[in-house]
């Protein structure tokens, strides 16, 4: 694998399924049939440096040449992304009756792996993630009257991750969709938004007492709100050729929600 030029994340991240599969080999009393500490030097498996990991984000810049070329909803889905810090699995498992009457929260409570529906990732991941103006108006014009899943194919099934990756490549960038989850972190950040509420909104556990005694501020619907409103999207929604193409949502009545 190393001399086909995979990272090392992702040759120790190949090196975990037969791990786990050694592992699950157990007898009638639960013990472990072939029990194996592993020498992650001897068989040299590399050494995973955070530091020098590609992890590529976007800049506004480079976000509004997306939202530019984009067609049709993707440009709602790269929104989306963006202005929510949501996983790609996450929304594209979005039904109508996730988003609240205004659309101004956003309910996580499933994601889509390989084209079937799961639970999310981790435990945090289960949350209420609160939505600028903006992109509230956008969700509301492109929901209204829908349903199943927000993003689907014509035969109904929530749309394929591959196929939102191909549609941001031919916008342009060879970023992966998880650079959208990046730039909403670095907006929130820019923004001094405390860091608890920011990771109820990324769906990040908590790691500290202070946290697990702080975690009454979720419900805080006010508090919320007053940090969505001064984060804002980080990008302008208006003007992208993309939005327009939705006949349901009126551009002209929503031409003062720009840049949250």
């Amino acid at each position: 694998m190393a001399a086909a030029g995979l990272s090392a994340k992702s040759i120790v991240n190949y090196s975990l399924p037969v791990k786990l599969v050694l592992a699950s080999a157990v007898d009638s009393e639960g013990e472990q049939i072939y029990p194996r500490v592993w020498n992650d030097d001897f068989i040299g498996l590399p050494i995973i440096k955070k530091e020098s990991q590609r992890r590529p984000s976007l800049t506004e810049t480079e976000l509004g040449e997306v939202l530019t070329s984009a067609k049709g909803r993707y440009a709602i889905i790269f929104a989306l992304l963006a202005g929510t810090g949501l996983r790609a699995g996450e929304a594209l498992a979005l039904k109508p009756t996730d988003l609240a009457p205004d659309c101004r929260v956003l309910h996580i409570t499933r994601s889509i792996w390989h084209g079937r529906e799961q639970e999310p990732k981790t435990p945090s991941a289960v949350r209420e993630i609160d939505l600028p103006e903006p992109l509230a108006v956008l969700l509301r014009g492109y929901a209204a009257n829908k349903s199943g899943y927000l993003f689907a194919t014509a035969s109904g099934k929530p749309l394929g991750q591959r196929n939102v990756l191909r549609a941001l490549h031919a916008t342009g960038k060879t970023v992966g969709l998880h650079a959208f989850r990046r730039f909403r972190t670095e907006t929130l950040r820019r923004a001094c938004v405390p860091e608890d509420l920011t990771k109820l909104w990324l769906g990040h556990s908590t790691k500290t007492i202070t946290d697990v005694y702080a975690l009454g501020l979720q419900k805080d619907e006010q508090w919320r709100r007053k940090w969505c409103k001064k984060a804002g999207l980080g990008f302008r929604l208006l003007g992208y050729k993309g939005y327009k193409t939705l006949s349901r949502f009126n551009w002209r009545k929503q031409r003062k929600c720009n840049k949250g």
